[in-house]
């Protein structure tokens, strides 16, 4: 066999040199492909790794012009004045470092015969993915007919990149953004909050499947969590995960701590102290990035084989050792993370004629280029399909097999009642892989059940806890770490559990699963996954025994102001409607909801079928009628809609019609912000019928009260007849009573506005030692013990 293309390709191609170790590297991994007649001679193989490198370098040839050009030129001719923008932007450095990752990727698929799922936490190297898929073909529908590979095309690609243009209806025009978003073909997250996609890559491939996690050695300073991927994997449910660091040394503004530490040297033994299986390459050539993907995978089967393996698996992490920005002008240094350029080419001859000079070394003319492309273009022949479509980007779990809720009659704990139903949904689903994300105190939060049929994941067991190799609760007091092995499992079933003051943590991986799901929404591609629950426990108000640290209503209020049909929140009122609650999150695709749950034994305020009429619709009536009442009391959560059904009472007894209205889920009730969410939310006409314009009303809630009232804005009346009532920022070491009347949310609380907004006087509504309390005077016991 002539040695040509083996000769050819050792030789390099343009700027990109080889490293002894990758030909070496190389020739091993050939060898062993023929030998298993994966391809039938090293030609074939050579001329794979050939066309790599033609991609390679039309794709970063492509990425500068994204910065800097308003169009390109595809017989490689200069670019004038004229064709460059007036304000150039983009995460250059990155995004050139990522080319010869992504397209090393799509080596390792071509040459296995396989197609790996891919997730990138450094969104915004998102140049780098787009100018790939848009040279291969592999694009969105959406990009399919504005991107072609053609000088037009590709012109238009460079013009929208950060073109800043914007529809009639405030949505972008372009498809394509800043950060991987849901018109880049096959992204499963916009990457744009560092640190997460390395606290889920482990917890994202199902077994039989294999993913390739993107990573920037910036956000390894981000999210400690991620060092504990070998305290998850397991063979049994795992599928292969091999988390490939882009170590340039640099963040935006000086070198990373990696850097400051040693490097490489300093990360290997980084990694094999936290079980990692480390391997260094040449971070410059796609050959070095495929043959690290499979060899990493060999790794993992051999390990897999081993009828005596013990945990943690020494799981393969490549670190792949690159100039910051390598291929053009300022690489290496705090320029190459944005405009490596000293100069802006509109502007500057000199800057205009080193991007040209720099262009041209990395230009591949369009013959040559189409040839590679058609060599890499082995789907249809391998029988797999585009990477487009891997796995994790086609999530669609079958349909939840939902056990009948026992539905009680007597005061229960709502936890209680969940940690039942939740055994019998898992027991109801085995084809479902489950992970219940715990930072700590499943069986304090009254999650015993769950902790017993799933077990704590840990290495060793410990005899006679609840532990097991094959937990399926991943606990670690770590909030992040542990959400992402819920939000990962997008192929499963998921559950996060945590205290309501300390899931604040969570928010910004909860906010960039939201932000994404809703933009594939708008875009006609909504995705498929089980929609996510976050139960809230040991929440503001049932927390009081601690400080006021453990007392925080912050995340519901976030997330109430994300958009409704994706972020949910839902307050359920007794036992049953927690169960139903649950069972209607389950029940729908790609949502986030946050379900506040008291654990404490509650009154059993909505029978069965009523609960679940209840969660289906986000409120309901549950004393009177508002037609006929002179106030309503609006109820936002558990512990105020009891306290407002007691101030109903000694309203109804003192002659004034009453009525309660318990709203399980406020966004349902919110003015919307566009058509997704109208189609969410309840109409003008019922939403009038349930709440009367003119009807006086007192808010009572879970939150503070203004963002609640803000977003109830649709049923307020005007400010002297609607009054609002909730946390207020007091708190401390207290009973439940102590934190409702600290707050000013006790029943007395209640009927002291009622009379406000319905211009009665309070004495005909509270007794004198009552009346005091509620100002402030006199005992507060005195509201307590007049309810027995």
């Amino acid at each position: 066999m002539s040695r040509k293309w083996a000769d050819d390709w050792t030789r390099g191609f343009g700027l990109l040199r080889r490293d002894p170790a990758t030909i070496e590297r190389i020739a091993v991994l050939v060898e062993r492909l023929v030998q298993r007649g994966v391809w039938p001679d090293p030609e074939s193989v050579y001329r794979v790794l050939a066309a790599a490198d033609r991609l390679t370098r039309a794709a970063m040839w492509l990425v500068v012009h994204m910065t800097y050009a308003r169009r390109v030129d595809l017989s490689g001719a200069p670019l004038p004045e004229e064709a460059f923008k007036d304000d150039p932007e983009g995460h250059t450095g990155g995004s050139l470092n990522m080319v010869p990752a992504f397209v090393g990727y799509l080596t390792a698929n071509v040459l296995s015969g396989a197609t790996r799922s891919w997730v990138m936490g450094q969104g915004h190297c998102v140049a780098a993915i787009e100018a790939v898929n848009v040279l291969t073909g592999d694009v969105s529908d959406v990009e399919r007919t504005r991107y072609p590979r053609t000088e037009a095309g590709l012109s238009q690609l460079v013009s929208d990149f950060y073109g800043y243009q914007i529809r009639p209806d405030g949505r972008p025009a372009a498809p394509l953004g800043s950060h991987l978003g849901p018109t880049t073909a096959g992204a499963v997250a916009e990457g744009g909050y560092l640190g997460f996609a390395e606290l889920q890559y482990v917890h994202m491939p199902l077994r039989g499947e294999s993913l390739v996690a993107f990573l920037s050695d910036g956000a390894f300073e981000e999210q400690r969590g991620s060092d504990w991927a070998p305290r998850w994997w397991r063979a049994e449910d795992c599928g292969l995960a091999t988390p490939v660091m882009i170590l340039n040394g640099r963040r935006i503004e000086e070198r990373s701590e990696i850097e400051q530490e040693g490097g490489a040297t300093w990360l290997e033994c980084h990694l094999s102290m936290s079980g990692f299986d480390p391997m260094v390459i040449d971070g410059h050539d796609p050959a070095a990035f495929a043959w690290a993907i499979l060899e990493a995978e060999e790794r993992v089967k051999r390990f897999t084989a081993d009828p005596e393996r013990r945990y943690p698996a020494p799981l393969p992490y490549v670190i792949a050792r690159a100039v910051k920005g390598f291929g053009f002008p300022g690489a290496g240094t705090n320029r190459a993370h944005n405009l490596p350029l000293e100069g802006n080419p509109r502007q500057d001859a000199i800057a205009r004629d080193t991007f040209n000079a720099a262009s041209a070394s990395l230009f591949v003319p369009k013959r040559e280029l189409a040839a590679a492309i058609d060599v890499l273009r082995t789907h249809d022949v391998q029988h797999r399909p585009l990477e487009s479509r891997h796995a994790a980007a086609t999530r669609n779990p079958p349909a939840l097999c939902a056990p009948p809720p026992a539905w009680t009659e007597v005061a229960a704990s709502p936890m209680d009642a969940l940690d039942a139903w939740v055994v019998g949904l898992v027991d109801a689903n085995p084809g479902l892989r489950p992970r219940v994300g715990n930072p700590d105190e499943l069986r304090s939060n009254h999650m015993g059940r769950t902790l017993d049929r799933l077990k704590h994941r840990v290495n060793r067991p410990e005899p006679g806890a609840a532990e097991a190799i094959d937990g399926a609760v991943i606990t670690a007091l770590n909030e992040e770490a542990v959400c992402g092995a819920a939000l990962g499992n997008k192929g499963g079933l998921n559950l996060i559990i945590s205290y309501e003051a300390f899931a604040v943590k969570m928010l910004g991986a909860l906010r960039q699963e939201i932000v994404f799901a809703r933009r594939q929404k708008e875009v006609g591609v909504p995705p498929q996954w089980i929609s996510i629950p976050l139960i809230a426990t040991s929440h503001t108000w049932e927390n009081s025994k601690n400080e006021q640290s453990h007392q925080d209503p912050t995340l519901v209020e976030a997330l109430l102001g994300e958009m409704s049909d994706t972020a949910r929140v839902l307050f359920p009122i007794d036992a049953n409607s927690a169960v139903a609650g649950l069972a209607e999150v389950y029940r729908t695709r790609g949502e986030i909801a946050c379900l506040v749950v008291p654990k404490r034994p509650l009154p059993a305020l909505l029978a069965g079928p009523i609960a679940m009429e209840f969660a289906t619709r986000g409120w309901g009536h549950l004393a009177g009628d508002p037609a006929e009442a002179d106030v309503q009391i609006v109820a936002v959560g558990a512990y105020q809609a009891i306290e407002a059904l007691e101030a109903c009472n000694r309203l109804q007894a003192r002659g004034h019609r009453a009525c309660v209205t318990a709203v399980l889920e406020p966004g349902r009730l919110r003015a919307p912000r566009d058509s997704l969410e109208a189609a969410a939310t309840l109409g003008e006409a019922a939403l009038n019928s349930a709440f009367p314009p003119d009807l006086p009303r007192v808010l009572v809630t879970h939150t503070r009260p203004e963002p609640m009232q803000g977003l109830l804005r649709r049923i307020d009346p005007g400010r002297d007849r609607m009054l609002s009532l909730g946390y207020i920022g007091r708190g401390g070491t207290l009973d439940v009573f102590g934190m409702l009347f600290a707050n000013r949310c006790t029943w007395g609380h209640i009927v002291d506005a009622a009379a406000k907004v319905m211009k009665a006087p309070l004495s005909d509504l509270l007794d004198p030692c009552e009346a005091t309390a509620v100002a402030g005077k006199t005992n507060p016991r005195a509201l307590q013990a007049s309810l027995g």
